[in-house]
């Protein structure tokens, strides 16, 4: 997987610009980013404690991950939080 920081934004702005990267770029999944945490010493390019996840939670709601501690949290769309790009090998 790659990945790439976009900066910080809202849910809504987050989706648009990972699209507009091009073919294949995403949010990451729930999962995905608890992987990209546990190998973020390896990694080295992670500069925000909240980072957004592609899965929602409710309606209003979407998963994200605080990268000085390994928790997952619900959050509401409007909030700015990092924006990790992804992309499958």
């Amino acid at each position: 997987m790659n990945a790439f920081h976009l900066g910080y934004m809202r849910w809504d702005e987050a989706n648009i610009a990972c699209a507009k990267l091009g073919d294949g770029w995403r949010l990451p999944t729930k999962d995905e980013l608890n992987i990209l945490y546990e190998n973020r010493k390896k990694l080295g390019y992670f500069t925000s404690s909240d980072y957004w996840s592609s899965t929602e939670s409710s309606e209003d709601a979407a998963w994200g991950e605080d990268f000085t501690n390994g928790k997952q949290f619900k959050s509401t769309l409007y909030y700015k939080k990092g924006v990790l790009a992804v992309r499958s090998l």
